[in-house]
C-alpha cells in the first residue's frame, strides 16, 4: 500500500523503457506487477502490450455478491490480471486469513484462469521452536487439494516471515532447504504437477542476493517486495533471474 498516481506513472515508464522485450519475452523468465486496486486500471493501460504482465494483491473468497468492499477474481480477469497473491503473510497475520481462506481464494482464482501465487512461511518464533516444517505443511496441505484437482498453473511463494521487511534474508541454503521441503511435500501430497511447479522466494530479495538465491535448484523466482518499488533495484532483481534462467 504505496505510492500515488504519479508515483505508479514513473515506475511503470521505468519498467516498460529499461525491461527490453527481448529479454521479458524469454520463455525462461516472465515478470509481472501487483499494483493496489485502485491502480490496476492504470496499470492495464501501461502494460498492455508490453512484456510484463500485471496481477492483484488479493482477491475475495466470494465469486460475487452483496460482499462490500470485496474484490471477485471474475473482476480481477475482466480488467487483464494474470496473477492473484493468495495468502499473503499480512493477509494472515494482520487479517486473520486462515488457511480455509487461502484454499477457498486459490480456487477463485484457478476458476477464472488466474494464476494464484500462494503464500507459505513461518514466524521467527515459529523457526526458533523448530516448527518451520510443520508450519509450511499445514500451510500447503490446506491447499494441496485444490492444486490436485487444478487444470490451471499455479504457484507457490516462501515468504520467511521473519525475513520481509527486516532486512534479514533466509541464507541461500535456508532458501532451498525450505523450497525442496515444500517441493516434497507437494509430491507427497498427489500433486501430480510438483516437478515444474515454481516456488518463488520472498523475503528481503535485493540486488546484491537475488542472483544466488535464484541460482539454487528449487527456487524458480522471487516475489519481491521493498526492492519491486525502486525500479533500478527492481530491474536488477529481473536481470539476475535472467542471468541464471
Amino acid at each position: 500500500m504505496h505510492g500515488q498516481v504519479a508515483f505508479a506513472e514513473a515506475l511503470l515508464a521505468a519498467l516498460c523503457e529499461q525491461w527490453v522485450d527481448r529479454a521479458a519475452k524469454s520463455v525462461a523468465v516472465q515478470v509481472g506487477v501487483c499494483p493496489p486496486f485502485p491502480y490496476l486500471g492504470l496499470v492495464a493501460a501501461r502494460l498492455s502490450g508490453s512484456a510484463l504482465s500485471w496481477g492483484a494483491q488479493n482477491l475475495s473468497a466470494f465469486e460475487q455478491g452483496a460482499y462490500t468492499g470485496e474484490v471477485s477474481a471474475a473482476m480481477l480477469a475482466d480488467v487483464g490480471c494474470s496473477w492473484a497473491l493468495v495468502g499473503h503473510s499480512e493477509r494472515r497475520a494482520l487479517f486473520g486469513e486462515t488457511d480455509q481462506d487461502v484454499a477457498h481464494k486459490t480456487m477463485r482464482a484457478l476458476s477464472v484462469g488466474l494464476v494464484p501465487v500462494v503464500c507459505v512461511g513461518e514466524t521467527l518464533a515459529e523457526r526458533d521452536a523448530g516448527q518451520a516444517e510443520q508450519v509450511l505443511a499445514r500451510q500447503l496441505d490446506a491447499v494441496s487439494q485444490v492444486f490436485r484437482d487444478a487444470t490451471g498453473e499455479f504457484v507457490v511463494a516462501y515468504e520467511p516471515v521473519w525475513a520481509i521487511g527486516t532486512g534479514v534474508t533466509a541464507s541461500p541454503a535456508q532458501a532451498q532447504e525450505a523450497h525442496r521441503f515444500l517441493r516434497e511435500r507437494l509430491v507427497a501430497n498427489g500433486v501430480a504437477s510438483a516437478a515444474r511447479t515454481r516456488i518463488l522466494y520472498g523475503g528481503s530479495v535485493k540486488p546484491g542476493n537475488a542472483a544466488e538465491l535464484f541460482s539454487q535448484p528449487d527456487v524458480d523466482g522471487g516475489l519481491i517486495g521493498g526492492a519491486s518499488l525502486v525500479a533500478e533495484d527492481f530491474l536488477a532483481i529481473c536481470r539476475a533471474a535472467l542471468a541464471v534462467a
